[in-house]
């Protein structure tokens, strides 16, 4: 846990199930699980191994425009859980020949993870 009260986390499994898929994110100590669709849960999978697509997918994109315009993301903060539905915080750097400038956006931690 760092000096504000996060805790990093890693992905620790991608599994399928009936209704979709299941990203189980935590700890050596704790786990929790985040249920997804199956094309974002096909699409996080395909990041992590690294597999070559004839196309770019749409996070794919997201991406290549972030690097054309100097944006890397920083990190990514799972904030809220409310009726059974996590939030998260996108937290991007944009460094350029203007400055630098922090943003923080809303977005579902799915989008986030995939990005």
């Amino acid at each position: 846990m760092n000096d504000q009260g996060i805790i990093e986390v890693e992905i620790k499994r991608i599994v399928n199930t009936v209704a979709g898929c299941g990203i189980f994110l935590g700890t050596d100590e704790k786990i929790f699980v985040i249920y997804i669709e199956p094309s974002i849960g096909a699409a996080i999978l395909m990041q992590m191994q690294h597999v070559k697509k004839p196309r770019p997918l749409t996070h794919d994109l997201i991406g290549r425009v972030f690097h054309s315009l100097g944006v890397s993301v920083q990190r990514v903060v799972i904030n809220d859980l409310k009726n059974n539905t996590f939030y998260a915080r996108l937290f991007l750097k944009q460094e350029n020949e203007l400055g630098k400038k922090l943003i923080e956006i809303d977005a579902r931690p799915s989008d986030c993870i995939t990005i």
